[in-house]
């Protein structure tokens, strides 16, 4: 019985962050270093963004406020507000991105109504509050009272992955269950000036977004491109923790980003995908015989001896039962791969080999919407769907990377009603 993804939809806030013109904001704060203005312009320069957006309407630019929390455009300068300010904000606008998202995508998903709904999983880690985003689905959509809700909070920017992968779970167990997911982040409330090399670059790359689809066994309508949702793993790779971390600070939450994160993925990025690949049977039996001997040792899980053929690897894992689906000869046609920024989608680029048409839905989504954490995944998958280039029974490879370093991946299958 394939799971399937369904009515994928995204919503961003109407303010427009500029990237040139943010950077100029940000050089140009008081008491930043000479070495820290130089690196708020290179980080700026080279994010792979020309725009963003954000909640934060007095980062306009255009219009000042009378009592400006966030952004005094009399003086230019980006103010620091506590974080229980930034937290009543997001509280305010996120239950708005939750909910239009959901509303789009139950509108989105022909032959589900709001009333079919037994599930709804939200997701975000740029805010708290209860009544959460999950009972405000619950209210401001009609569902079912007894809706079952679940929330995974503060996980970063790989959420989406598991979020998706407990939906899944729901469907399996239940063959009648109909999931809403849900993520929404709004980054920008944390972004802030700073010397620190880990902050400048966050402040150049986050941004806001939501995203929402449907997860159940009933099968997409007529014209309808959906994802069959066939295999999750997790890896957390050996080293990296203490270079992606999420904290909670007295101006906002702070992020660390260090520069070393590109390598780290370049260094494990095939054996975190090793296992994944192990428990597809058919796409096991296409690889194998594109693997040469030399290079089998990096792509199989932990513990597999040297020498093991990667066709052989699938007897070694745990048996899993997924639908069959059939693997064209490219083996995956489509990468999702999450857009931490410019220099990590370069290097999962060059070392799994992929084409620059492969990376496009991941830059695209860079380029015009910056990094949203774990909504962003979404932005990307759906990209895929909407592309005229997808057509049914392609295999996606989907990545997402977060604190850890957490790597959580995802073999789908376009599906066309």
């Amino acid at each position: 019985m394939p799971v399937t993804l369904r009515a994928l939809q995204t919503v961003v806030p109407p303010t427009v962050l500029i990237q040139d013109q943010v950077r100029d904001i940000f050089a140009a704060q008081p008491g930043l270093s000479r070495l820290a203005q130089r690196l708020v312009t290179a980080s700026f320069n080279l994010s792979g963004i020309d725009t963003r957006h954000t909640v934060i309407d007095e980062l306009t630019l255009d219009k000042a406020s009378s009592d400006p929390q966030f952004f005094d455009a009399a003086t230019q300068e980006l103010l620091k507000p506590s974080t229980r300010v930034r937290n009543e904000l997001y509280i305010v606008e996120a239950t708005k991105l939750f909910v239009e998202a959901g509303r789009r995508a139950l509108e989105a998903c022909p032959g589900i109504e709001a009333s079919d709904i037994t599930h709804v999983v939200t997701v975000s880690c740029t805010g708290f509050y209860a009544p959460g985003p999950d009972y405000m689905l619950v209210r401001e959509l009609g569902l079912n009272p007894a809706t079952q809700r679940y929330h995974l909070g503060f996980m970063g920017c790989y959420a989406s992955m598991p979020a998706l992968r407990t939906a899944k779970q729901f469907v399996d167990a239940d063959p009648n269950a109909v999931v809403l997911v849900v993520s929404a982040e709004l980054c920008s409330l944390h972004l802030r000036t700073s010397d620190d090399p880990d902050t400048i670059v966050a402040s150049s790359l986050f941004s806001d977004g939501a995203a929402a689809g449907i997860v159940s066994s009933r099968a997409p309508a007529a014209g309808e491109n959906a994802l069959n949702l066939d295999l999750f793993e997790t890896v957390i790779t050996p080293i990296g923790e203490g270079d992606m971390a999420w904290k909670i600070g007295d101006e906002g939450f702070e992020m660390i980003l260090s520069t070393y994160v590109p390598h780290i993925i370049d260094q494990h990025i095939e054996g975190a995908l090793a296992p994944l690949f192990a428990r597809d049977v058919a796409l096991s039996a296409v690889l194998a015989p594109a693997l040469v001997p030399s290079r089998v040792p990096s792509l199989l899980p932990a513990g597999v001896p040297e020498g093991v053929s990667a066709g052989s690897v699938a007897t070694l894992v745990a048996p899993v039962d997924v639908a069959p689906v059939t693997t064209p000869a490219t083996a995956i046609a489509h990468w999702a791969i999450h857009p931490g920024g410019r220099s990590i989608l370069d290097k999962t680029e060059a070392k799994l080999g992929l084409s620059e048409a492969q990376l496009v839905p991941s830059r695209e989504t860079l380029r015009t919407y910056g990094n949203m954490s774990s909504a962003t995944i979404l932005f990307v998958l759906k990209a895929i769907l909407d592309s005229p280039a997808t057509d049914d029974g392609e295999r996606v490879c989907a990545m997402a990377f977060g604190p850890g370093l957490t790597v959580e991946s995802g073999l789908m299958t376009v599906t066309a009603g």
